[in-house]
C-alpha cells in the first residue's frame, strides 16, 4: 500500500491529481460486494483513500499558520450533543426485537454522508480579488484544485468506487442482517430539511459567492465534528456481539470510515483559520477582518445545531417509536425502561466564537 509521503514544510503547492492520489492497495476494500474507497497493506492494515499528499500538505499549510503567529480553530467537545438514542437505549430496543429506529439511524447516516457530495458543486470566487493578503501556498488557493473534490469523493465514492454511503449501508447489513429498510427514510428527512427556514445574509456586503462557499465550509466542518459522536456511538454498537451479527466486520467498517473524515475537518479548519487570519473586501469597496466573519458563521451555526440538534434526533426516533415498539412483549414497560436510560445534557453557555465586547 503506498504510504504518505514524507511531510515538507516547505512544500505548499500542490497538483490536483496528487491531492486525489490514493495509491495502490495489497487488496481492496469490499463493502455488500461494492469495491470502496480505500485498502490494506500486506499486513491488513486500512489505509484512508487520497491523503498520500493531501495530510501532509494540510500539515504544512497549518505549520505556516503557525509560525505566522495564527491560531488554528477548534470546536469544544462540550458542545456536541449525545447521539439520541445513546448506546445503552439502541441496544436495549435491538435486544426486544425493537429494530426500525435503529434501521432508520443508521439508514439515515448513510444518506447524508451521501449528501456530502454536493461540496464538489460549491463556487470558489477569485478569493485573490476578494482578500487582501496573498493566497499563494495555502489551503484556500487548493479548495477548487482538489479538496473539495478529494472530500465529494470520500463521501458518496466517485463512479465505481463505494464512499462512506456505501460503507454506512454495509456496517448496517453486517450487523443487522441485511434489515428492511423503511420506504418513508428519505422523505422524511427531507421534509424535515424543506421546513427549514431560510436564514437572511448574515454579512450581505461581502460577495455573495465568498459568502456563500464560507457558510458551506462552517456549516460542514460543525458537521462532521458532532458526527465524531455518531462515529463513536455507531462502532460502540455496531460491534456489540449481543446485538450484532457480524461485530467484528461491522466495527471495523464504522473505524474505517473515521479515519477517513480526519481530513475533512483539518482541511476545512485550515482553510477558515486562514481566511480568520486576513481581510476580506467588501463589495462597496471597504474592508472586514475575515475572524468577524468566521466567527459569527461558526457561533450561528453552533447555537442553532446545540438548541435544535438533540430535539430534530429526539422527534426523528419518537415519532414512530410507540408503533415499533408493539412488537415486544410488554411495549409500556419498554418505554419506560427506554427513557430511564436517557442521557442528560445541558449546551454549554458558549460557543468560544462569540463577538468580543464592546470597549
Amino acid at each position: 500500500m503506498a504510504t504518505m509521503a514524507e511531510v515538507d514544510l516547505e512544500k505548499l503547492v500542490y497538483t490536483r491529481a496528487e491531492l486525489l492520489t490514493s495509491g495502490d492497495y495489497a487488496e481492496p476494500l469490499i463493502a455488500n460486494g461494492i469495491r470502496c474507497h480505500g485498502g490494506f497493506d500486506a499486513d491488513g492494515v486500512y489505509g484512508s483513500p487520497r491523503v498520500i499528499h493531501r495530510t501532509p500538505a494540510v500539515l504544512a499549510w497549518q505549520a505556516q499558520l503557525e509560525q505566522g503567529g495564527h491560531e488554528l480553530i477548534g470546536i469544544a467537545r462540550a458542545l456536541m450533543p449525545p447521539q439520541y438514542p445513546n448506546v445503552e437505549q439502541a441496544k436495549l430496543l435491538l435486544e426486544h426485537g425493537v429494530r426500525d429506529p435503529i434501521v432508520r439511524a443508521l439508514t439515515i447516516v448513510s444518506i447524508v454522508e451521501g449528501f456530502g457530495a454536493i461540496i464538489r458543486d460549491v463556487k470558489v470566487p477569485k478569493l485573490d480579488e476578494l482578500i487582501v493578503e496573498p493566497i499563494d501556498g495555502s489551503a484556500l488557493a487548493h479548495l477548487n484544485q482538489g479538496l473539495f473534490e478529494a472530500h465529494a469523493r470520500d463521501e458518496s465514492g466517485y463512479r465505481e468506487e463505494g464512499g462512506h454511503k456505501q460503507m454506512w449501508e454495509a456496517a448496517r447489513d453486517l450487523a443487522l442482517e441485511t434489515p428492511k429498510i423503511p420506504g418513508d427514510v428519505l422523505m422524511r428527512l427531507m421534509g424535515r430539511r424543506r421546513r427549514a427556514a431560510k436564514a437572511k445574509r448574515p454579512f450581505p456586503q461581502l460577495d455573495e459567492k465568498l459568502e456563500r462557499m464560507l457558510q458551506m465550509m462552517a456549516q460542514v466542518m460543525v458537521v462532521e465534528v458532532f458526527a465524531m459522536g455518531t462515529f463513536d456511538w455507531g462502532e460502540r454498537l455496531l460491534s456489540d456481539p449481543e446485538v450484532s451479527a457480524e461485530p467484528q466486520a461491522a466495527g471495523d467498517m464504522v473505524r474505517y470510515i473515521r479515519a477517513d473524515e480526519s481530513p475533512h475537518i483539518e482541511y476545512l479548519r485550515t482553510g477558515l483559520s486562514e481566511i480568520r487570519a486576513r481581510t476580506l473586501r467588501t463589495v462597496d469597496g471597504n474592508t472586514i477582518s475575515g475572524r468577524e466573519v468566521v466567527d459569527r458563521l461558526i457561533h450561528r451555526i453552533l447555537k442553532a445545531m446545540t438548541t435544535h440538534r438533540r430535539e430534530e434526533q429526539r422527534e426523528d426516533v419518537r415519532a414512530g417509536m410507540k408503533d415499533a415498539m408493539q412488537v415486544a412483549a410488554e411495549p409500556t414497560q419498554l418505554l419506560e425502561e427506554f427513557d430511564s436510560l436517557d442521557s442528560s445534557w445541558t449546551p454549554p453557555e458558549k460557543t468560544g466564537f462569540e463577538a468580543p465586547a464592546a470597549a
